[in-house]
């Protein structure tokens, strides 16, 4: 069920004049464009830890799935921290935790996406990850893509590297917090947010803009880069972010930063996290679910 809705005003000055809607249209012709977004499922069989109730993900994923069919949205998102491992770290099990949470994901009947989350890559390797999970039409190689649904391109990106461009890989010893978007994938970004006319929509596990939680970092090292990319394309809406379990809203430059809670955390359905993102000719809604905020936003006419 929905709860409280904050409304906030969409500020479209930073949009190019297509954008407009008097412009070319960004909604799905004949009604509103609707996705499901999900994050830090954490699956695994393995003890609760604090707030995070692991095996509970699987009866949680179940419940996103049932409720997006329901719904009927266009695609599902998840961003990233699908799977977890348990104190043994043998990546055979870590594997099975995965092949069972995809499976339950799987039951959606249309496209569904993945985020890379750096819990992705503990036991397993990034490459053992995309072996395992469906990002619908997508090269199954790669940890980064775009797609175009509905009249919005979608940008999914991965900032699990060392900065130099290897993969992380925590069971080789990788730091959490030492995330990067590697050169290659800033010359691809570039190309890809100017290739099209289409308003723009990006996901990416971590925060692409200065996050930090106590002692820790949880923002991508080299976020003002990405940043530039997006606000010189003149064409990204929104960014949608996982990895910090707690939600969030930032609006910089024009573009609209977002965190999402964690399914993970807390015990029982009543304590599900989820939403949907509803794009129309004059607004995107954020619609949440259980323990998620629902927020509003006007378009610019």
């Amino acid at each position: 069920m929905k709860i409280s809705r904050r409304r906030f005003v969409w500020n479209a000055s930073a949009l190019a004049g297509g954008l407009l809607l008097g412009g070319s249209s960004f909604y799905k012709k004949g009604g509103a464009l609707r996705f499901g977004m999900v994050t830090d499922s954490h699956y695994a069989d393995r003890e609760v830890s604090g707030t995070r109730y692991y095996r509970e993900s699987m009866r949680k994923m179940k419940e996103f799935v049932s409720t997006m069919n329901h719904e009927a949205v266009d695609f599902v998102v998840h961003l990233g921290d699908f799977k977890d491992e348990d104190p043994k770290k043998h990546s055979e099990d870590t594997l099975h935790y995965l092949k069972r949470i995809e499976s339950e994901y799987a039951q959606f009947q249309g496209p569904r996406y993945h985020c890379v989350g750096n819990h992705d890559v503990d036991s397993i390797t990034k490459s053992q990850f995309l072996s395992q999970i469906e990002n619908t039409g997508i090269n199954p190689k790669s940890s980064y893509y775009s797609f175009d649904l509905g009249g919005v391109h979608f940008v999914v990106l991965d900032a699990n590297y060392h900065a130099d461009g290897r993969d992380h890989f925590y069971a080789e010893g990788a730091n959490w917090q030492d995330t990067n978007i590697p050169q290659s994938q800033l010359r691809w970004l570039e190309t890809d947010l100017n290739r099209g006319t289409l308003p723009i929509i990006v996901f990416c596990h971590h925060p692409l803009y200065e996050y930090y939680s106590g002692d820790h970092k949880y923002h991508v090292n080299n976020y003002q880069e990405v940043q530039q990319l997006m606000e010189t394309s003149g064409k990204v809406m929104a960014v949608f972010h996982g990895h910090v379990h707690r939600e969030g809203h930032q609006q910089i430059n024009g573009i609209h930063y977002f965190t999402q809670l964690g399914m993970v955390d807390y015990s029982g359905l009543e304590n599900n996290s989820f939403s949907i993102v509803e794009i129309s000719k004059r607004q995107m809604e954020i619609i949440g679910f259980k323990r998620v905020s629902s927020q509003n936003y006007s378009l610019k006419s």
